[in-house]
C-alpha cells in the first residue's frame, strides 16, 4: 500500500493544502494501517471490512486510547474515499464499518485566579521576560493555537484598533480582538525585546523570536509554559492549549454567545464548541451549591 498511501499524501499536500503536522498524523495512521493490510490481505483491492475491522480490533489489542482508534476510523474513512474517486479500487469498505462512538473528555481549564498567577511570573526586569509575559498575555487574550502564535507575523497585527489576524486549520483567516492588557505587553516587547533580540541579525517578519533572533518554536513555547506553571506553584498538567481552553470557558462563564467563542477559536463546527458549555454548567452548578442558602 506504499505507493497508494504516498499518491494520497501528496494530494493531501498539493490539492487539499493541509498542514505539514496533519499530514504527519495522517502518514502515522496510515502506516500503521497499511503494514496491517499489507500482512492480511496483500493488495489494497483485497481489504474488506473483515479486514479493517481486524486491524481496529488490533489496535484495541494493543490498549491504544478510545480518541486513537476514532481518529484511525476517519483517516481511513477518507483514504477509502479518495480511492474510489480516483478508480483505484471499485467499492468503498469502509461503508460498512462503523465508527465507535467519541469518548467526551472535558478540557483542562485553569480558574481566573491561575490564571493571573501564571501571567505574573515572567521576570519582566529581563528581555525574555517581556517576551514570555507578551506571549502568555496574547494566548490568553485571543485563544491562538500555539501554531498560529508562533507564525504570527508583524503584518496580522493590527493592535490601534484591538485586533490581530491568523490562519488557522484549513487556511480559513480570521480577525480575533485582542484586550489593551496584550496590546500593551505587545507593543513593549516590539519597541524593546524584539529589536535586542534581531541585533541586526535577520529581519524576518515573524513576531515571536528566541534568543538568537529566530522564529519561536511550539516546542520552546510548550517547555517555556511548563517552566512558569512550575513556578506559579500550580500542581496541574498544563499546555499552551489550557490557555485556549481557559480564554473559551472564562468567555462563556461571563456571558459570551457560543456562535462568538466558535467564530474567535476558529471551530468550522459548533459541536466542537459545545464542549465548552458542559464546563460552564459545571461552574454554574458551583456557584449555586456555594451561595444557594438550601442548596
Amino acid at each position: 500500500m506504499h505507493e497508494q498511501i504516498e499518491d494520497y499524501l501528496h494530494y493531501l499536500r498539493v490539492e487539499r493544502g493541509l498542514s505539514d503536522n496533519t499530514i504527519k498524523s495522517y502518514r502515522q495512521d496510515l502506516d500503521e494501517a497499511g503494514a496491517f493490510f499489507d500482512k492480511h490481505a496483500g493488495s489494497i483491492t483485497k481489504v474488506d471490512q473483515f479486514v479493517i475491522l481486524n486491524f481496529l480490533e488490533s489496535l484495541q489489542k494493543q490498549h491504544k486510547a478510545p480518541n486513537t482508534i476514532i481518529r484511525a476510523v476517519s483517516t481511513l474513512r477518507r483514504f477509502f474515499q479518495y480511492l474510489v474517486q480516483f478508480h483505484v479500487i471499485k467499492d468503498d469498505p469502509m461503508i460498512k464499518v462503523d465508527s465507535p462512538k467519541k469518548a467526551q473528555t472535558l478540557p483542562d481549564v485553569l480558574t481566573i485566579a491561575e490564571v493571573n498567577k501564571l501571567l505574573a511570573v515572567p521576570d519582566t526586569s529581563k528581555k525574555l521576560g517581556v517576551r514570555d509575559r507578551a506571549i502568555l498575555e496574547t494566548l490568553y487574550a485571543t485563544g491562538l493555537r500555539v501554531s498560529e502564535l508562533v507564525n504570527l507575523k508583524l503584518g496580522d497585527l493590527h493592535l490601534p484598533m484591538n485586533l490581530l489576524q491568523t490562519i488557522g486549520k484549513g487556511d480559513k483567516e480570521r480577525i480575533i480582538p485582542i484586550s489593551d492588557v496584550a496590546v500593551d505587553w505587545l507593543n513593549q516587547y516590539m519597541k524593546t525585546t524584539r529589536v535586542q533580540l534581531l541585533d541586526g541579525k535577520s529581519n524576518t517578519e515573524y513576531l515571536f523570536l528566541n534568543a538568537h533572533g529566530r522564529q519561536l518554536t511550539r516546542q520552546a513555547i510548550w517547555q517555556m509554559i511548563k517552566k512558569y506553571v512550575n513556578q506559579a506553584g500550580i500542581k496541574r498538567h498544563v499546555t499552551p492549549h489550557t490557555l485556549r481552553h481557559s480564554f473559551a470557558t472564562h468567555l462563556l462563564e461571563n456571558g459570551a454567545d457560543l456562535r462568538i467563542v466558535q467564530e474567535l477559536l476558529g471551530h468550522s463546527d459548533i459541536s466542537t464548541t459545545q464542549i465548552y458549555t458542559h464546563i460552564s454548567h459545571k461552574h454554574l452548578t458551583e456557584v449555586y451549591n456555594k451561595f444557594h442558602p438550601r442548596a
